[in-house]
């Protein structure tokens, strides 16, 4: 495979963080047992749980009280609550120990004013006295401090319950606490940039088999009903044909197939309708199910069918109405637990599991990420006139997402978070995206770049440490957008399980059984992304669209000339290897080397002689091969390749066209220079494939007596082959033919041999096309 040098800013880079999984121990903490892929970070937790007590400035005795933390040059503050003089917050602070700029800390509460906020007492701690907690001890017990004036007295009233330790990122307190290095931002802001671990929720295959109606009732009784069944499932709609019977009891047999989400929210309306017009359906009936209530399938078997009344107005769940003569409607529905409900492109995708529970399999080992830091990002917005970054992290792998907390005006974060997942297949990915938050300022979340990385290329029980390149396309071209510093270790339970998984398909039994088409498919995976996009923007923090479509490729299948050009690349390469094995016997045939034409002479007889020889020959030659190319097995994992995406070499017109929406929003002018530009790539796609139908119909002609002379030849030459090859040992016949391909180039024609010019005389239907 012919392979190009990538440019070194755009290169996979080694890094040899201080980990304890890379074998480096780091201070001696038994903490980095648990968090062994990232490094340590030290932190000083303040637990603020309530107050008691606190005196009032009005004659009720009450105040409206908050709490400030202050540590060096920053400063925490919790809400505040009106009229209460007994709060409680139960809020964690964490400040960095690399910020630490004093000796002590310094609690205050204080009383909400319109003006100037009033001084209602504090407690101060030395940090040499704070006690140092260890995972997996206990959370440490929260105490009753009494709160001191100004000049450091003991108030006669007031007390503040808190709890101060110094901890790392392992604390469990860690994810939900306030941040000192997020100090700008303000309490409201604290949950948009929290790191959290979401969920996706568990997609079906809802099929409804559309069978029959009987006895409907349209209005207009002198014309034949054109009717159709119109199935709809929150934002999803589909139709069928307009049934063939055009009668009362029209019949269609036909699959709608939508994606269902777990808990089922959206009722299932069934819409019968008649065509009475090009723009204008008359509804016949209606009836509304829930899928609570659905069957659920695990195999193609059917699950019974059904008839449901028609209602011209369905009753609200509950309400009971008397029983007249309605419609009906004949379905098979089912939840299809069978399938995988494919969100992501099955060329990266990181779970391949039925929708069902039941046909799950154990796993077979564990992934651990940890995700370091990030150098040298690009500058995404613009915050009081200079540039910033607020960047965070996710990743997904499986139905799991994780989300790291994000760093404030930093283009050089470090999060130093680590996640695990159970792997159930070695054959997925798991994908990494980093993005700046914009919802801090109103905007959306901008993504910065992506990583993907292949388990089946990584070994068994290794941390990969590597800093990975954010490359990203823009309409101006390819451009790094920073760095960020990964740790991945792929540990592997039972191994033998993990080899079996090699033989088994790729994707559960029900999509080779049952396969769903191409276009259904594509429908179904925007569908089902438009769902988790949806659940996941209702989480807190939530999980923005734009990221959801950013990590699962939403719009991959758009036409693309860069694409085209790169995947063109690909088929070359791949076939690289054949063309030069090609060139190699051509040498051979031409005797470039004869001492090397000589040998493959002898091979040749040593195998036509003793033909038993030839498959284990040809195992053992592809043993050897492989053996010989273990010294140059890659050692990293692999990564974005520019040069393969053709990213490097792509003009600014194909950057635009590739960039604009669509359908497309560019001006006439343009629209006709790319479709000119399109047609011309087709015409030398249509040309090889023209080729390619010419070369077959040759083939066919040979015994359609297209040609009478032609068949008549073939089928001469065919019964004279068959009478020799009756007779002459079929080794002999081999043996010949080998040595007859394999003759010196004095004994060779300069013309095509006879074989080729009779093929290329006989008859195609090129003549016949228009």
């Amino acid at each position: 495979m012919q392979k190009f040098p990538v440019p070194e800013e755009f290169a996979l880079k080694q890094t040899a963080p201080k980990i304890a999984g890379s074998g480096v121990i780091i201070g001696g903490d038994k903490v980095v047992c648990a968090y062994d892929l990232v490094e340590q970070m030290e932190y000083f937790y303040v637990r603020v749980v309530r107050a008691k007590e606190l005196p009032g400035k009005d004659v009720t005795g009450t105040c409206d009280p908050y709490v400030e933390v202050k540590l060096g040059n920053y400063k925490g503050v919790t809400k505040h609550f009106e009229k209460k003089s007994n709060p409680e917050w139960n809020l964690v602070f964490a400040f960095a120990q690399e910020q630490l700029q004093a000796s002590h800390v310094e609690v205050v509460v204080k009383d909400k004013d319109v003006v100037l906020d009033d001084f209602a007492g504090r407690v101060s701690f030395d940090l040499v006295d704070i006690p140092r907690r260890v995972p997996p001890d206990s959370p440490l017990a929260p105490q009753w401090y009494k709160l001191e004036d100004k000049k450091g007295e003991k108030l006669k009233k007031g007390e503040i319950m808190l709890a101060l330790w110094k901890g790392t990122q392992a604390d469990e307190a860690f994810s939900d606490a306030w941040h000192s290095d997020a100090a700008a931002v303000g309490s409201e802001g604290v949950s948009k940039i929290r790191g959290k671990v979401y969920l996706s929720p568990r997609l079906w295959y809802l099929r409804v088999n559309v069978i029959q109606c009987q006895d409907l009732l349209p209005s207009d009784k002198s014309r034949p009903p054109e009717v159709c069944v119109k199935v709809v499932l929150g934002n999803q709609a589909l139709k069928t044909k307009v049934s063939s019977v055009k009668s009362v009891n029209p019949s269609w047999n036909e699959d709608l197939v939508f994606v269902a989400a777990e808990p089922f929210e959206d009722p299932l309306v069934i819409t019968v309708e008649d065509r009475i017009a090009p723009n204008k359906d008359e509804i016949l009936g209606r009836c509304v199910m829930l899928l609570n209530s659905v069957s659920r399938r695990l195999d193609n078997k059917p699950v019974p069918a059904k008839w449901h009344n028609l209602e011209k107005h369905p009753l609200v769940e509950g309400q009971k109405k008397e029983a007249k003569f309605s419609s009906k409607i004949h379905l098979r529905i089912s939840l299809d637990g069978g399938y995988h409900v494919l969100d992501e492109s099955t060329y990266y995708s990181s779970d391949y599991r039925p929708s069902s529970k039941l046909l799950w399999k154990s796993s077979i080992g564990l992934l651990e990420l940890g995700i370091i830091s990030s150098t040298g990002l690009s500058l995404m917005k613009s915050k009081d006139g200079r540039g910033t970054t607020d960047a965070y992290c996710v990743a997904k792998y499986g139905p799991k997402w994780v989300r790291t907390r994000t760093i404030i005006d930093s283009v050089s974060p470090k999060w130093n978070e680590q996640y695990t997942w159970e792997v159930f297949d070695p054959c997925t990915v798991i994908t990494i995206g980093v993005f700046d938050n914009g919802h801090l300022q109103g905007g959306v979340d901008t993504s910065i770049g992506k990583v993907r990385i292949r388990l089946s290329t990584l070994e068994t029980d290794r941390v990969y440490t590597h800093s990975y390149p954010l490359i990203a396309l823009k309409p101006s071209g390819v451009k790094k957008m920073g760095e960020v510093q990964l740790a991945v270790r792929f540990s592997c339970t039972s191994y033998l399980n993990m080899l079996q998984k090699y033989t088994h398909p790729l994707l559960p039994k029900m999509h080779y059984v049952h396969p769903l088409s191409v276009i259904q498919l594509d429908v179904l995976r925007y569908q089902a992304i438009q769902i988790v996009s949806a659940r996941l923007g209702r989480a807190e923090p939530p999980l923005k669209k734009e990221a959801i479509e950013y990590m699962l490729v939403v719009g991959s299948h758009i036409w693309s000339v860069r694409k085209a050009k790169a995947n063109f690349v690909r088929i070359m390469n791949v076939m690289s290897g054949v063309v030069a094995v090609a060139k190699w016997f051509d040498q051979i045939c031409q005797w470039k080397n004869p001492l090397t034409t000589i040998l493959i002479h002898i091979l040749f007889v040593i195998l036509i002689l003793y033909p038993e020889l030839i498959f284990p020959t040809l195992f053992l030659y592809l043993f050897f091969i492989g053996i010989w190319n273990y010294r140059w097995k890659p050692r990293h994992p692999p990564h974005m390749d520019i040069r393969l995406s053709h990213a490097d070499a792509v003009g600014p017109d194909e950057l635009d066209e590739e960039f604009d929406t669509f359908p497309t929003s560019k001006s006439s002018d343009v629209v006709r220079m790319r479709y000119d530009r399109l047609r011309s790539i087709g015409g030398r796609i249509q040309t090889v494939i023209g080729d390619l139908a010419m070369q077959g119909e040759r083939f066919q002609s040979l015994l359609s007596w297209r040609d009478p002379r032609a068949s008549a030849l073939f089928i001469a030459f065919c019964l004279s082959a068959a009478s020799v090859l009756y007779i002459t040992p079929f080794q002999i016949v081999i043996l010949l033919m080998g040595l007859y391909v394999l003759r010196h180039p004095k004994l060779r024609s300069k013309v095509p041999p006879p074989s080729t010019n009779f093929f290329k005389r006989l008859p195609a239907r090129s003549d016949l096309m228009l």
